[in-house]
């Protein structure tokens, strides 16, 4: 028993310094509150506006290669202190891991996390554009035909179950 009686005075004066911080608190404490108290804190800047933009996920992955490599060149350090020791075995343990590493490297590149020019605009052919082409006569209307007569589908439009530009499906064109 006597071997537990530093971790239960450690124990105690812990229970003792929240509640003495606690009683301090509320004892010391302002009570008035203000407007700038009740505001976020967010190091010392105050939000006048929301920010222009959101973030793009570039600078995520860009922080994701920087930290791989970092945690690469840790597990390096320690390897070239003692690769006489570990031998071929090291060797190809460290050769397994820089592939893996490297793998996750070209995973990022894959994803575009160094790809910080313009966005290319991709160009349509000369017969997708026109001003002949419409929503109307090129997406296929689906879902109505055969599922609902045309007086449900007019108590559906009336209901705001559907929109109003649904047309009848005895009057449409396509089929």
């Amino acid at each position: 028993m006597g071997q537990y009686l530093p971790i239960f005075c450690l124990a105690v004066l812990a229970v003792l310094f929240v509640v003495l911080s606690f009683v301090a608190s509320s004892i010391l404490a302002p009570r008035l509150t203000t407007v700038p108290k009740q505001q976020p804190y967010e190091s010392g800047i105050v939000p006048g506006k929301a920010p222009p933009r959101r973030f793009p996920v570039r600078f995520s992955l860009i922080a994701m290669i920087f930290i791989v490599f970092d945690i690469e060149i840790i597990f390096m350090y320690p390897y070239a202190m003692v690769h006489r020791e570990v031998g071929l075995f090291g060797l190809l343990a460290v050769a397994i891991f820089s592939a893996s590493v490297f793998e996750s490297f070209l995973y990022l590149l894959s994803k575009g996390a160094l790809d910080w020019g313009p966005i290319k605009k991709v160009q349509r052919p000369a017969h997708m554009i026109g001003a002949a082409r419409t929503a109307s006569n090129t997406v296929r209307r689906v879902g109505l035909d055969g599922r609902t007569s045309t007086e449900e589908t007019k108590i559906m439009i009336e209901e705001g179950l559907l929109p109003a530009e649904v047309q009848e499906p005895a009057t449409t064109g396509a089929h």
